[in-house]
């Protein structure tokens, strides 16, 4: 294999994607190699990217709600491809995979897709605002940083005029396209894009809509509906059954919109006949929550509804690979890339706990995957100081948590002595806590977790390392320094 094409459909969980829903990757899945038992590190973007980057847990890349950049001395995924020859374009529609936050390098360019003018100046901290307040005051801090047309301009791009129903999926296939077609580079290329459209909020358009809405449930019904996970999570307003019904539809339909996306950058690698020397893969960074368990998002938890993820390869050795069914990680990919095309990466390989999928690979497969919850995000402080009093059942959330998974159980346990175990051959959806039932299974498996993550420094907090003058400026806008 020549290229590497790695998308990220933001917030894809397994659970909705399928013929129906996400009908290429279905085409995809049939022609190449389908992993169904893939698992995130982590639960939200930050952590999951930076552990897909660089094929380490969140505790040891240290990237969490607590210290939101990934740290210089770990080596990343684009720099190994960058070192061995290869063009390395980043197309990002997600503000928390940018520069500001670490994951530049490498990169010969890394484009911004809620900017409508390309700039050193980021404008993502508007985009992140969790509420009117929030964007006002990130606006006002960050408007003279570099040229404030420039700046104004992009602002009004992300929060005004961006196209309804298209979070920058269809801008950044246009931009591949072209950039394909311009091409005149010999070397190979990896291309890294994150599609953003299935994240909160969902506002697919209407025709993609009415494609899953429940019956009789009306476009402007379902997308009236508040969408404020934190605001839910902090009982500020409550949703009902059907609510939530019209919501999962809106997602649904999210990931069919995001689906014809992903269609439309396989025709421009074809068109620019490079389809065929190209690895193309395709994976969710993460799940969501849409009523499940009580949640809304993808945030204070680790329930397998946000952490098992689609994963698709097509190309080369993974070519009518068929499905494949043992546990694996998205840490595993930086292995699995390397590998299938050939780069020698001592460096990459030895910091973290990568292992090869190649179909020839000599590495063990896993028995069991591990995910972790470091810090909350948004912290408890930043959500008092939005809502004032919290639910305890929030205030609970202010934990660190990490899960261990084999094919038969599923183990949570909480820095504050929280634990849980369900049976997920019985209980795949994880609704019956079965952790005084079984008492020998919860040893086992906490063993598992301190022999997994014991040995591992605790994870830096955001006052024990450097970060840019930008970044500091920017979390404190958003209130989490």
């Amino acid at each position: 294999m020549r290229n590497v094409v790695l998308v990220v459909l933001d917030t894809a969980r397994a659970k909705s994607t399928g013929p129906e829903t996400t009908p290429t990757m279905t085409q995809l899945e049939a022609e190449g190699t389908t992993f169904d038992n893939a698992f995130a590190a982590a639960p939200w973007t930050l952590p999951s990217h930076a552990s897909l980057f660089t094929g380490t847990y969140p505790s040891e890349h240290g990237t969490h709600g607590g210290h939101t950049y990934l740290d210089a001395d770990l080596r990343t995924l684009p720099e190994a491809f960058a070192d061995a020859g290869y063009e390395t374009i980043g197309v990002s529609n997600n503000t928390w995979i940018t520069e500001e936050f670490g994951f530049d390098r490498g990169f010969d360019e890394l484009r911004k897709g809620w900017q409508f003018i390309q700039s050193d100046a980021d404008m993502g901290a508007v985009v992140r605002g969790e509420d009117l307040q929030e964007k006002l005051q990130a606006a006002r801090n960050r408007l003279f940083d570099g040229n404030p047309v420039v700046n104004a301009a992009n602002i009004l791009y992300s929060e005004v005029f961006q196209p309804a129903g298209d979070d920058g999926a269809d801008r950044s296939t246009t931009w591949v396209d072209g950039w394909l077609e311009e091409r005149s580079e010999d070397r190979p290329f990896f291309l890294f894009c994150n599609f953003i459209e299935p994240h909160v909020e969902y506002d697919p358009p209407k025709a993609y809509a009415d494609r899953f809405l429940p019956e009789g449930a009306s476009y402007d019904e379902a997308t009236a509906i508040r969408q404020d996970p934190r605001a839910y999570d902090c009982e500020d307003y409550s949703l009902s059954d059907r609510e939530f019904a019209l919501l999962r539809g809106l997602y649904r339909a999210e990931l069919a919109y995001v689906d014809d996306q992903l269609a439309a950058l396989r025709r421009a690698l074809e068109d620019a006949n490079e389809w065929d020397d190209t690895l193309f893969v395709v994976c969710g960074d993460h799940g969501e929550h849409i009523g499940e368990h009580g949640f809304f998002g993808h945030q204070y938890n680790l329930y397998d509804t946000l952490l098992n993820v689609p994963l698709v390869v097509h190309g080369g050795p993974f070519t009518g690979g068929g499905r494949r069914a043992e546990l694996v990680q998205l840490l595993d990919l930086p292995a699995t890339l390397l590998k299938t095309v050939g780069i020698d990466d001592p460096e990459l390989d030895e910091q973290g706990s990568s292992r090869s999928l190649h179909p020839n690979s000599a590495a063990e497969p896993r028995d069991a995957v591990f995910a972790e919850y470091v810090a909350p995000q948004p912290s408890i402080e930043r959500l008092e100081a939005r809502f004032g009093d919290v639910p305890d059942r929030v205030q609970a959330f202010d934990r660190r948590l990490r899960a261990v998974r084999t094919r038969s159980y599923k183990y949570v346990r909480g820095d504050d002595g929280f634990e849980r175990l369900h049976d997920v051959e019985t209980d795949p959806l994880e609704h019956t806590d079965i952790a005084a039932e079984e008492p020998e299974q919860v040893r086992v498996l906490r063993e598992r977790l301190e022999e997994r993550f014991e040995p591992l420094a605790e994870a830096a907090t955001a006052d024990d390392v450097e970060m840019r003058e930008g970044t500091k400026q920017r979390l404190a806008d958003l209130g989490y320094l």
